[in-house]
């Protein structure tokens, strides 16, 4: 039992780091309804920024503020360069401006802070905690934490805040939130400037696990069956769906993996996101399409 707790709590821990880059997705798409394939590049982008910044001397804390300076110009520059003059056009052509938007961020990550693998430290070390008779990571509860805290202050932001109200009308009704004077541009570049930010939390606790390297933004394809199952428009969604993956992984990995040949842990959460497909398409906490005919 004690090793069966250890497996299921390193999994749920391991999902919280899943559901940190699907946050990112979600706000997005609940603005907009529109998957930003851009995410992966912006946490991407966000994490080699403040490395470079690190490897130039500038403080931990500096080089954090700098980092948010730099996300919030990109976030502004992204609505007026590429979602401004696409403001009415389709979602899939919306979709492949993102597609495009992620080459040209690595392409100009890689020509300014140049393509070796750097060391990210953030003091954190990844040794064992024994919780009663249950051992756990250390660097999995502060990433658990960290994706608490995270939600915690976007749920403040959602529904304490005066822009918190205009996003969610914005999700809700976009030409109904447009005829009440809601400034759509302005409400799109604070959604990607809060996204960038959450991408910057997802790009440092990864970095630091596995090194910043350009691999790194490819950890946004684990984040598709967590935002599949937790539903695409709920922050609260990701983090369960991430919670799921972790866990369905870590559990298939040990008391299946042995009995198929291992190597279950790459393709078991895309398995799990297609029986949610057919199960319950909307996910867990999706908002289900209704079609009047």
């Amino acid at each position: 039992m004690i090793f069966f707790l250890e497996t299921l709590i390193g999994g749920l821990l391991a999902g919280t780091m899943y559901s940190l880059v699907a946050i990112g997705f979600v706000l997005i798409f609940k603005a907009s309804g529109v998957f930003n394939f851009a995410q992966g590049a912006m946490l991407l982008f966000s994490a080699l920024t403040f490395v470079s910044l690190q490897e130039h001397g500038i403080p931990f804390l500096q080089s954090l503020l700098l980092t948010v300076v730099v996300i919030v110009i990109g976030a502004v520059a992204i609505e007026r360069a590429v979602l401004r003059p696409l403001m009415n056009r389709s979602q899939i052509t919306l979709f492949m401006a993102t597609l495009g938007l992620s080459f040209i961020l690595e392409g100009l990550a890689q020509g300014l802070m140049g393509a070796e693998v750097r060391a990210l430290d953030l003091g954190i070390e990844d040794t064992p905690l024994m919780l009663g008779e249950v051992m756990v990571s250390q660097f999995d509860l502060v990433a658990a934490s960290t994706a608490a805290v995270l939600v915690t202050v976007l749920a403040l932001l959602f529904n304490k805040t005066h822009i918190g109200i205009s996003l969610r009308a914005v999700a809700d009704d976009t030409r109904a939130a447009l005829s009440i004077g809601i400034n759509l541009n302005r409400i799109w570049q604070i959604v990607w400037a809060v996204a960038g930010c959450a991408g910057l939390v997802a790009g440092l606790l990864w970095g630091a696990r596995q090194g910043v390297q350009f691999s790194l933004s490819l950890v946004v394809l684990k984040a598709l069956p967590v935002l599949i199952i937790g539903g695409f428009t709920s922050i609260g969604g990701a983090i369960v769906g991430g919670l799921i993956v972790g866990a369905a992984e870590n559990l298939a990995e040990v008391y299946v993996g042995p009995s198929i040949g291992g190597g279950i842990t790459p393709w078991f959460a895309y398995f799990l996101a297609l029986v949610f497909l057919h199960v319950r398409p909307a996910g867990l906490f999706g908002e289900r399409a209704i079609e009047r005919v």
